[in-house]
């Protein structure tokens, strides 16, 4: 990866805060807990995740950098949901916290150099080493993703008759 796509893929990061919370402002309590089936989220829970998952990043990035042979210790995103009590969050807390944690992670990957993105960790699900470019790109792809699911749940909601 060059400087320059380090750098734009950084910029992507940053707006996704804004987006998630442009997206779910003045949205209906009804609309925020509207699940189309037990299994699938609400938008309460997906900005509660969004939340947490940013905890997630941040350590194993920190892993890759700062310690030596890293294992990343798999998460149950399901069991979190359930355990961690997303259905009750509030939607202004967990915004404040993704947001917090995403420009403390971006401070942290704006301090690196590219070389560094070749850094991992092993992941026993995965059964080898992911990088840190890996991990970037994972992030940059789950806010867009998340993005869309919460539009989809809104019209989704309103056809139903939520909000």
């Amino acid at each position: 990866m060059t400087a320059e796509e380090f750098r734009e893929r950084l910029d992507r990061l940053s707006v996704g805060p804004n987006a998630i919370t442009a997206a779910v402002a003045g949205v209906a309590e009804q609309v925020l807990d509207y699940q189309p089936s037990p299994e699938k989220w609400s938008i309460r829970q997906i900005v509660a995740h969004l939340a947490d998952v940013e905890i997630i990043y941040g350590y194993r990035m920190r892993q890759m950098l700062a310690d030596e042979k890293p294992q990343i210790a798999p998460i149950d995103q399901d069991n979190w949901a359930r355990n961690l009590n997303y259905r009750t969050a509030p939607v202004s807390g967990s915004l404040e916290q993704y947001t917090a944690l995403r420009r403390a992670n971006l401070r942290l990957l704006r301090r690196i150099e590219v070389q560094d993105l070749a850094r991992g960790a092993f992941h026993p699900e995965r059964g080898r080493i992911v990088t840190l470019e890996e991990l970037l790109g994972m992030m940059v792809g789950h806010d867009p993703n998340h993005l869309q699911q919460i539009e989809r749940l809104k019209q989704q909601a309103r056809a139903a008759g939520a909000g």
